[in-house]
């Protein structure tokens, strides 16, 4: 191909565009996958990789994001469940306190929550988010998560949490 740049830039606009999807419903597969990206292409325009290498990266990388949603389905998860498995598991330590079954039963227990305590006015009034970030951590607090020491992952998980709710309130519209 003549124009090299031009084909990278074109399959990392494809991308991009499965990584938007991402913004709006797994706040930590979208983080990670926009580092990837970013990484992938610093390292060609820094001379690290040839073209092809790159091609290559991301070409793998779009793979990455074709089977991140086959995860779920493994675990027995919906996408929207998945986006807060990912939340919950997010700092690797997490894995050293809590088995893979109670955090799938944590993610069910964490949505089939917000589920039934979904509100119209998530999106409009504070006090609304501040009853959802209330009823997470209660939830959260009785498994005792996170682990001592984790206080971001908390963080992760109430972001992922207002995503939701703003998605949620977004489609019902």
């Amino acid at each position: 191909m003549k124009e090299k740049n031009l084909a990278v830039e074109l399959l990392k606009k494809l991308i991009d565009e499965q990584v938007k999807v991402y913004k709006r419903t797994n706040l930590v597969k979208s983080e990670a996958f926009s580092e990837l990206i970013q990484q992938t292409l610093n390292r060609y325009l820094n001379g690290m990789f040839t073209y092809e290498e790159v091609i290559q990266e991301l070409l793998k990388l779009a793979k990455e994001m074709l089977h991140a949603s086959e995860e779920g389905n493994k675990l027995g998860l919906t996408d929207e469940e998945l986006a807060f498995y990912d939340a919950l598991s997010k700092p690797e330590a997490v894995k050293d306190f809590y088995s893979n079954e109670q955090l799938v039963k944590m993610t069910r227990e964490l949505t089939e929550t917000l589920l039934q305590s979904q509100t119209i006015d998530w999106q409009k009034k504070e006090t609304a988010r501040s009853n959802m970030r209330c009823i997470v951590k209660r939830l959260l607090k009785k498994y005792r998560y996170p682990p001592e020491g984790q206080k971001a992952a908390l963080a992760t998980v109430i972001s992922q949490c207002e995503l939701w709710t703003d998605n949620v309130a977004d489609y019902d519209e």
